[in-house]
């Protein structure tokens, strides 16, 4: 059967069930047993109920060679093959015929309604989410690795606004760059000085305050007296 088929089935109930037919249904026996059975779903493990489910319904090992199992995950299929001989698949159709089964689910079971089926699966997954916070082991080194990261894009960021201020600015005053190395006070002075041609030296002890050095005060007030 090819993937065009099956998509054509899935979205008519009547199609699909020509395609599909419900063998074994084994429900959880309350909210922790089927979070049990995800949390070892999601670390590729085989969990005790889904050993006996499987081991109900396959058929006898010798019968197994010509079969091939359909699954979701891949980790957990391989872990199947291991243990019960059987060839497993995750792609192809495989995919669309799980999202056949989502859609059509409660009309294969009999007394189960999407409402109940919408309801258990919002229980679970909160459970699950829950579940996944609380158990990790990193949590509190998380907050460390994100601070860090933050503090690195930061300074990247200042990094790159302060060379852009620089070129910018190195049109209207190019020779402030070779005279002012610091981004910090370079920065300042762009935004004190602002227009240089404004700028008079009666405003020098304001230049000399953000530069801590009257030979750069100087050497600025004589660059301004000759740039172009």
């Amino acid at each position: 059967m090819t993937i065009p088929q099956v998509e054509e089935s899935v979205v008519d109930l009547s199609k699909f069930a020509t395609v599909v037919k419900l063998v074994g249904f084994y429900p959880f026996q309350s909210g922790i047993n089927a979070l049990d059975n995800i949390n070892a779903i999601s670390e590729g493990l085989v969990h005790d109920d889904l050993r006996t489910f499987l081991d109900t319904n396959l058929p006898k090992e010798k019968k197994r060679a010509k079969m091939l199992l359909g699954v979701a995950d891949p980790r957990i299929a391989s872990t199947i093959n291991e243990l019960f001989s059987i060839s497993c698949q995750h792609t192809g159709v495989v995919p669309e015929l799980l999202r056949g089964l989502r859609l059509h689910f409660p009309n294969l079971v009999k007394g189960l309604t999407d409402q109940n089926q919408n309801k258990a699966q919002l229980g679970l997954g909160h459970a699950y989410s829950r579940a996944k916070v609380k158990f990790n082991v990193n949590r509190v080194d998380n907050m460390i690795i994100q601070s860090i990261a933050l503090l690195d894009q930061l300074d990247k960021d200042i990094n790159t606004f302060a060379m852009r201020i620089r070129e910018w600015y190195g049109y209207h005053f190019p020779e402030l760059i070779r005279i002012v190395s610091d981004n910090y006070t370079y920065a300042r002075v762009v935004y004190l000085m602002k227009n240089r041609k404004e700028f008079t030296i009666a405003r020098e002890e304001e230049l000399e305050a953000i530069t801590m050095d009257s030979g750069k005060t100087g050497a600025i007030f004589e660059a301004m007296k000759t740039t172009i």
